[in-house]
């Protein structure tokens, strides 16, 4: 390992400063390249990548039917589903009639738009 440190108030040091900073911005830009080839050639493969959707179609009709009712217990109808109360409210309102995720869902569509930056 190199003991000695760079003084950055000469020359020398302010050079090889600079240099350490463009061999490590080109290696950033380096695995950004080869991260962006990998999702495209898994794509074109046919994978899609993610976490796979918590609620499905099954889950979404019976959902609807528990949310229609009064004394259906939200916490309760999470825990059977195995989905969080804001997964569930994403898909089922509060009186049981279908939004948007959830017709999604049922038609057999993506139930979410997908994350992440744009290119």
């Amino acid at each position: 390992m190199w003991s000695s440190r760079i003084d950055t108030t000469t020359s020398a040091g302010k050079l090889v400063l600079g240099i350490f900073a463009s061999l490590a911005e080109f290696e950033r830009d380096l695995i950004s390249e080869r991260t962006k080839a990998g999702l495209a050639s898994a794509r074109a493969r046919g994978r899609k990548g993610g976490a796979p959707f918590k609620m499905t179609a099954a889950k979404v009709r019976l959902a609807m039917a528990a949310m229609g009712q009064k004394e259906t217990k939200v916490a309760d109808l999470c825990s059977e589903l195995g989905v969080t109360r804001q997964t569930l409210y994403r898909h089922v309102a509060p009186n049981g009639t279908l939004r948007k995720d959830g017709s999604r869902v049922v038609e057999g569509g993506k139930n979410r738009k997908p994350q992440g930056k744009k290119p």
